[in-house]
C-alpha cells in the first residue's frame, strides 16, 4: 500500500489544487492532504490552518482514500511520523520546478525513504494560484471559475469581510 501526501498552504484551495488531489487519489492507495505552515507566508495568511483544513475537507468529501490534516513543522518529519513515502506536488511552470526540486532534494536528505512525484497542471489551471484568488476575491471580483463550487460561498464571504 502506497501512502502519499499533497502538502501546501491552500490559502485558499483552488480548482488547480483539487485537480492535483483528485489525480493523486487515482494513483495512490491513500492520500493525505495537509495544510502546512509556510514560514515565508507567516502573518500573511487569509485563512487559519483550521479554516484551510475545513475547506479542504469540504472539497474532498466523498473521496474514499483522501484525508485532511494540518501541520506546523517539517514535511519530512510529518511523513516519517505517518508512514508516508511519496510527496505529490503540482507544477504549473518551469519556475515551480526550480523551487519544488530544491524542496524535494531537501526532503530526501532529511528522509531518505521519501520520493517526490510531480504532476503537471492542466492547461486551464496554469495561471491559477491562491494569491490571485485572494486578490480578486478581496476586491469583489468573481472567483467562481477558480475555486470549487462547494466552497465558493465560504471563500467569497471570508475574503470580502476582511
Amino acid at each position: 500500500m502506497i501512502k502519499a501526501i499533497c502538502p501546501g498552504s491552500f490559502d485558499p484551495v483552488t480548482n488547480g489544487h483539487l485537480d492535483i488531489i483528485e489525480r493523486a487519489s487515482a494513483l495512490f492507495d491513500e492520500v493525505v492532504v495537509v495544510a502546512m505552515t509556510n514560514y515565508k507566508k507567516q502573518g500573511k495568511y487569509a485563512f487559519t490552518a483550521e479554516e484551510r483544513a475545513k475547506l479542504l475537507k469540504k472539497v474532498t468529501e466523498g473521496m474514499q482514500n483522501v484525508t485532511v490534516d494540518t501541520y506546523d513543522g517539517l514535511l519530512a518529519d510529518y511523513c516519517k511520523e505517518h508512514g508516508i513515502s511519496v510527496v505529490v506536488k503540482g507544477l504549473r511552470a518551469l519556475s515551480d520546478f526550480d523551487s519544488e526540486f530544491q524542496q524535494a532534494l531537501g526532503n530526501r536528505h532529511l528522509n531518505p525513504d521519501l520520493e517526490t512525484v510531480f504532476i503537471a497542471t492542466r492547461a486551464e489551471n496554469m495561471f491559477l494560484n491562491s494569491s490571485l484568488v485572494r486578490q480578486i476575491g478581496e476586491l469583489g471580483g468573481d472567483i467562481s471559475d477558480f475555486v470549487p463550487g462547494v466552497v465558493l460561498e465560504d471563500i467569497t464571504n471570508h475574503l470580502r469581510k476582511d
